[in-house]
């Protein structure tokens, strides 16, 4: 093994445990522990994780509502760090700083995974996680972090970038000039579909139960919002189109599911797209002749490729985009603070622990 620095033999990480007190509901533990670093094999890397944040993934896995979770495995899918090691002496990754691909199977295909497609962290098919000191990884499953980024913003972006991007370009085909609604402001893909959007020049209103989260929105380039507590907030949403000059929306970038398409066919033009990437709210989606005679389309949309996440990286590089972080929290053993303002629900932007103190506390969010 050639190294760039000293590199210990262990690491501490934070494992998924079964939970060791039967609870209702269910809450499996998290656990920090010591772990032995393995030696590397041809084609693998030394990460030294800087900072990793949390998806609501990592909170449903100790909820027992993921499939495939998997004990004794890392937690943690968005990580990002520089390499300090390398079977190969002159690999021209060493002392580089990057992030981890999070998400396995799925490389370039455009329309879905060519193979058994799987998110790292809590997964019983893949133990790598990224609630780690150092992680050992494949070389090709790491990408360059844009220098404008520090390590604790470049962590907030891996899985809700890929998420963001292929439900809103690729699925949703936002560009200059559409009209977008994104329901749900105040979450990490949310906030990341809204800056995108907003960077390829589209006009994006938004929904949330929090007239602070939708002023925050506004601030983040948005044009305006309403809040899903009232019943007729698309009636709301139709006012507001109009007062800016627009007549209907082109596409809806949803996270709540249940009745979207009912709630929207009035203000979605003919032929537009209802994107949905979660079911928050229902787990079930209407639809009705109504949409199919308007010719609106229905969408799912499920994490992205490999390629999608260097597209939005390098579309992100290109605007200095910087993901909005709302928590950064010291050390792993700070990780049930993080699972805790998950549960509350308040946060605006992703929560990110930070493995290293010389990663900034603060950064200027920019669009």
């Amino acid at each position: 093994m050639a190294a760039a620095i000293q590199i210990p033999k262990s690491t501490r990480a934070l494992v998924l445990r079964k939970a060791a007190k039967a609870t209702k509901p269910v809450y499996h533990d998290a656990v920090l522990e010591e772990r032995p670093i393995p030696e590397l094999k041809p084609g693998q890397i030394l990460v030294r994780i800087h900072a990793a944040a949390f998806n609501h993934r990592d909170h449903w896995i100790r909820k027992g509502l993921y499939p495939g979770i998997g004990f004794g495995s890392v937690l943690g899918a968005d990580g990002a760090g520089v390499v300090v090691a390398s079977p190969d002496k002159n690999d021209t990754l060493l002392e580089k700083r990057v992030f981890l691909v999070p998400m396995r199977g799925w490389e370039r295909a455009p329309d879905a995974p060519e193979s058994p497609f799987a998110v790292i962290g809590g997964n019983k098919s893949n133990p790598l996680g990224t609630f780690a000191q150092y992680v050992v990884v494949e070389r090709d499953q790491v990408i360059p972090t844009p220098d404008h980024l520090d390590d604790v913003h470049a962590a907030a972006w891996p899985l809700g970038a890929v998420t963001a991007w292929r439900a809103a370009m690729i699925n949703g085909q936002v560009k200059q000039g559409d009209n977008v609604l994104i329901t749900g402001i105040g979450g990490g893909v949310a906030l990341l579909a809204l800056q995108l959007c907003v960077a390829r020049g589209a006009n994006v209103y938004v929904t949330s139960g929090s007239q602070d989260k939708i002023q925050k929105a506004v601030k983040l380039g948005a044009k305006g919002g309403v809040s899903y507590k009232s019943d007729d907030w698309p009636a709301q949403l139709a006012t507001l189109l109009k007062k800016n000059g627009a007549s209907a929306l082109n596409t809806v970038i949803d996270s709540g599911g249940g009745d979207i398409m009912g709630k929207t066919s009035a203000i979605l033009k003919p032929g537009g797209r209802v994107v949905v990437f979660g079911m928050h709210a229902n787990p079930k989606v209407t639809m009705t002749m109504r949409e199919v005679m308007k010719n609106q389309k229905l969408l799912g949309s499920t994490m992205g490729s490999k390629q999608d996440l260097i597209d939005a990286t390098n579309f992100l590089a290109q605007h200095h985009i910087v993901p909005i972080v709302s928590d950064v929290l010291d050390g792993l053993e700070a990780a049930e603070q993080g699972f805790q303002i998950l549960e509350r629900g308040d946060h605006f932007g992703k929560v990110v622990i930070r493995l290293t103190p010389d990663s900034p506390r603060t950064f200027p969010a920019k669009l």
